[in-house]
C-alpha cells in the first residue's frame, strides 16, 4: 500500500530517532517517496547526511539556508501523510499549543494531509498528566497517534514511552492507507442537523441539533475513500472539502433532496433530527401579539427513513437514527423493523455526554437482527468511526 505514496518524515531530538534510519530505509524499500524534515537537536542523535543518503532527497532543517528558503506549506500539501518519529514530549507540547519556532513545526501547523505521530520518551514524562493531556489534544486535532511501546528506555528503565518499532510503523501505514480505500466507489447519502419548520416568517418549530454527528461521519467515511452527499439542515458546523453539501431548510425540503440522491446511493445514513409536525398553513406575514393565546395547527411530516426504507433494494444499506428519552431499546428496535432499515444508530438523552449539543455522544448500534453492538462515551469523531467500521465488517468485509 505504500508504493508511490508520499511521506514527509518529521525527526525529533529522541535518543530513539537512531531509528529513523531503518524506519526510512523500510519506507523507501516498499516503494515510498520519502522527505525529511528534522528539529536541530535531532542532528545530535541522527545526521542529515544519513537520512539523506537513505531517502535519496535533502533533509531539510532550518526555514532558510543559504539564500533559500524551505516553502513549509508545500511540504504539507505535497505529502500524502506526515509522520513524526520519534515524537519528542518538547515537540509534543509544541503541537497541542501551535508553537511555531522550528521549520518542523511550520510544516506541521500549514499540513494538508493526515499526520500521524510515534511518541518517545521515558516512562515518567509518558504517564504525566501533561502528556495525556497533550496526546488528547492532538487527537481531537484528528491527529493519529502510534502508541509507544513497552521496552527498555534510554534511562536504563524498562516500561513505557519507547517508540514503536521502524516495522510497527511500517504495517500502521499500510492499515492506514489500505483504510482510506475501503469505500472508495461507494455513493453515500447522509442526512445531518435540524429542520426548521415555518410558523410565519420569524418564527418556526425546530429541535437543538447542530449537525456535528452527521458531519463526523459525513468527514469520516470521505476519509474512507468514499463519495459523500451530505443533506444538512441549518447548522453552523463548516463542513471540510471534497463533500457534496446540500443545504436545506425544512423537512419536505430534506425529502425532496434525498428522494432525488437515494437511488444512485450504495449506503444511506439518516441521522438529522427531522421535525414530526409542521404547520398546516404558515403565516405569510409576522403573526402580531394580540391575544393570550396562539394556536397553531400541525401535521406530520413525512417520515423521511421509512420512505427510503419502501424504496431499498437488496443492494443498498439503510441507516437509521434513534434519539429517545425512555424504553430507549424497545423504540429502536421497534424503528429498525418499521423502517425495513438495515441498521439503527441508538442515544439516549439520559446518557451523559450524549444528545444534541456535545462534542461527546454514547451510542448503541442494532443490526438487523437485533443485535447489539454497544460503545462508550466518545468524541463525536471517534463516535463516527464506529458507525463507519461497524457497517464496514457488516457489511463491506472481504471473507
Amino acid at each position: 500500500m505504500l508504493q508511490n505514496k508520499k511521506i514527509l518524515l518529521g525527526v525529533t531530538g529522541s535518543i530513539a530517532a537512531y531509528k529513523t534510519a531503518v524506519l526510512t530505509r523500510l519506507l523507501v524499500k516498499a516503494g515510498a517517496e520519502v522527505k525529511v524534515v528534522m528539529t536541530s537537536s535531532a542532528k545530535d542523535f541522527v545526521t542529515p547526511l544519513s537520512l539523506s543518503t537513505l531517502s535519496k532527497n535533502p533533509v531539510l532543517h532550518d526555514l532558510a539556508a543559504n539564500d533559500s528558503w524551505a516553502n513549509h506549506v508545500m511540504l504539507g500539501r505535497w505529502a500524502d501523510v506526515m509522520l513524526i518519529a520519534p515524537l519528542s514530549c518538547n515537540t509534543l507540547a509544541k503541537m497541542a499549543t501551535g508553537l511555531c519556532d522550528n521549520l518542523l513545526m511550520a510544516v506541521y501547523l500549514s499540513a494538508t494531509c493526515p499526520v500521524v505521530v510515534a511518541p518517545a520518551m521515558d516512562e515518567d514524562m509518558w504517564k504525566h498528566g501533561t502528556t495525556k493531556k497533550n496526546l488528547d489534544i492532538l487527537r481531537g486535532f484528528d491527529n493519529h497517534i502510534i502508541p509507544a511501546e513497552h521496552g527498555e528506555l534510554a534511562s536504563g528503565l524498562v516500561g513505557e514511552g519507547r517508540m514503536a518499532e521502524p516495522e510497527t510503523i511500517v504495517n500502521w501505514l499500510n492499515s492506514f492507507f489500505l483504510q482510506q480505500n475501503e469505500l472508495s466507489g461507494k455513493k453515500i447519502l447522509i442526512t445531518a442537523g435540524p429542520t426548521y419548520e415555518k410558523i410565519d416568517p420569524v418564527r418556526f418549530i425546530g429541535n437543538h441539533s447542530s449537525g456535528k454527528m452527521g458531519i463526523a461521519i459525513a468527514e469520516e467515511i470521505k476519509s474512507r475513500g468514499g463519495d459523500v452527499t451530505l443533506v444538512l439542515g441549518p447548522s453552523g458546523i463548516k463542513v471540510n472539502g471534497g463533500i457534496n453539501v446540500i443545504n436545506v431548510t425544512s423537512a419536505a425540503e430534506m425529502l425532496r433532496a434525498c428522494e432525488e440522491q437515494f437511488a444512485n446511493a450504495d449506503i444511506a445514513i439518516m441521522s438529522a433530527a427531522v421535525a414530526d409536525y409542521t404547520p398546516v398553513q404558515p403565516a405569510n406575514e409576522k403573526i402580531k401579539k394580540t391575544e393570550k393565546e396562539l394556536r397553531v395547527e400541525l401535521t406530520k411530516t413525512t417520515d423521511i427513513l421509512k420512505t427510503l426504507g419502501g424504496r431499498k433494494t437488496n443492494k443498498q444499506v439503510l441507516v437509521g437514527f434513534a434519539l429517545e428519552t425512555n424504553n430507549e431499546e424497545e423504540y429502536a428496535l421497534q424503528k429498525l423493523q418499521t423502517k425495513n432499515a438495515d441498521m439503527i444508530v441508538l442515544n439516549s438523552l439520559q446518557d451523559a455526554g450524549a444528545g444534541f449539543g456535545h462534542d461527546t455522544n454514547k451510542i448503541t448500534i442494532f443490526d438487523k437482527t437485533g443485535k447489539a453492538y454497544p460503545f462508550g462515551v466518545k468524541s463525536k469523531k471517534e463516535v463516527a468511526r464506529d458507525i463507519v467500521n461497524t457497517i464496514i465488517q457488516q457489511f463491506y468485509a472481504k471473507n
